[in-house]
């Protein structure tokens, strides 16, 4: 928000109101002066400190990934490998015999 405009709406709110003889000498003063002392939000603040939230949490999931995997036992049984199962589905078409070329 525009302080200038705050200030304006502030002192119009104020004169208002009925004055107290409670408030003490320059309260309004003094608040205008911290209203305007203030600094306004930097929002690249923000979002830095949200980033390297997010990077100290996804380092923190690697940590843990990597520490199950290299702490689970290897299973003996290399029958089910993916890799081999994978090359084996993309080259099926390569394998089968072009029909095309004979008459």
């Amino acid at each position: 928000m525009n302080l200038v405009e705050l200030e304006k709406k502030l002192i119009a709110a104020a004169r208002l109101q009925v004055p107290d003889e409670r408030v003490p000498y320059a309260f309004e003063k003094r608040i205008t002066a911290l209203i305007a002392a203030r600094a306004a939000a930097d929002h690249w603040v923000f979002w830095a400190r949200g980033l390297w939230r997010a990077a100290a949490s996804c380092v923190a999931v690697a940590v843990v990934l990597g520490a199950v995997s290299l702490f689970t036992p290897a299973t003996p049984d290399s029958s089910k490998d993916l890799s081999q199962d994978f090359e084996n589905t993309l080259l099926a078409s390569a394998d089968l015999p072009d029909n095309s070329s004979t008459p």
